[in-house]
């Protein structure tokens, strides 16, 4: 006479996915990628060449609202404005933020439109150290415009009133 299987389907799944786990682990192979632990002046040119392939960036029409000296570089705030009347046939399509020092040196794309009102966007980085930050604006004929300002980040210091 045969004997009942009392094994569970828990128990039958928690083999399964252990031996599943185990040939993964098996077949896995490592990758580690090395990058330096701050972006480089050669690394923001890339960035930039990425997002704008061969065309001219031309300066001016774009404005770059950040405090030139920052005691925490925690949360800088930032604007990026773009002089455009933003109609259906000339308007902001993009703006594109780069650092210089930050281990990535994009530091964020927004697209635009027509009908956002406005070219301009409001938000807070982090940044690692002092450098240069850099704004493009894409527009609608294609044209691509910039600015940059170097930003100046300090440590907070400690003083102590003496007596």
């Amino acid at each position: 006479m045969r004997e009942p299987d009392t094994s569970t389907r828990r128990e039958f799944f928690s083999q399964f996915l252990g031996l599943a786990g185990g040939t993964a682990a098996l077949g896995a192979v490592s990758v580690l990628t090395l990058r330096p632990a701050e972006a480089t002046p050669a690394m923001l040119a890339t960035a930039i060449r990425n997002v704008t392939g061969a065309a001219v960036v031309k300066t001016g029409k774009v404005r770059l609202d950040i405090p030139p000296l920052v005691e925490n570089g925690n949360t800088v705030p930032m604007t990026v404005s773009v002089t455009s009347p933003m109609t259906p046939d000339d308007y902001v399509k993009s703006i594109h933020v780069f650092n210089e020092k930050n281990p990535q040196p994009n530091i964020g794309n927004f697209y635009l439109g027509p009908r956002a009102g406005r070219g301009q966007i409001s938000t807070r980085i982090r940044l690692a150290d002092s450098q240069k930050i850099v704004a493009i604006a894409q527009l609608s004929d294609g044209s691509f415009w910039q600015t940059s300002v170097d930003v100046i980040v300090t440590l907070a210091a400690c003083t102590d009133e003496v007596i």
